[in-house]
């Protein structure tokens, strides 16, 4: 008969290795790609996603801030220029934390909501109601 160490211990080597660095709350690594004169994130939607935003808003952000046009297919988005990767992920990184976490408790939980012409970041986590600038 086995010991419960011995139990345990077969039964954590099963489990797959953590990959992640303990966070709840990680942006996936934008994937993008310089074709010709476009740059393509190729992982758009799923950055979006991982954000809890509307795409739309994170393209116009983006597109604001390359002062470039951009189109979004389904779940990729094509820039007019070229941009190194490290710039975009500069830029999600930016937009995550004007637009995403809340400047109070620090945490992802938020939504955006529009009151009259202003704009403000509502976090679901603890209530706080923080004004944003339009993009």
């Amino acid at each position: 008969m086995k010991t419960y160490k011995e139990l345990l211990k077969r039964a954590q080597s099963q489990f797959p290795q953590e990959k992640g660095t303990g966070e709840r709350f990680e942006v996936p690594q934008v994937r993008a790609r310089v074709i010709g004169n476009r740059t393509i994130i190729h992982n758009f939607k799923e950055v979006a996603d991982a954000l809890n935003r509307d795409p739309r808003h994170l393209m116009k952000f983006l597109t604001g801030e390359m002062a470039t046009a951009g189109t979004m297919e389904e779940t990729r988005a094509t820039f007019q220029g070229k941009f190194p990767q490290d710039t975009l992920e500069r830029l999600v990184r930016i937009y995550t934390e004007n637009f995403v976490v809340c400047p109070v408790c620090k945490r992802p939980d938020t939504k955006i909501v529009k009151e009259k012409r202003l704009f403000f970041l509502e976090c679901e986590a603890c209530g706080a109601k923080s004004s944003i600038k339009a993009v």
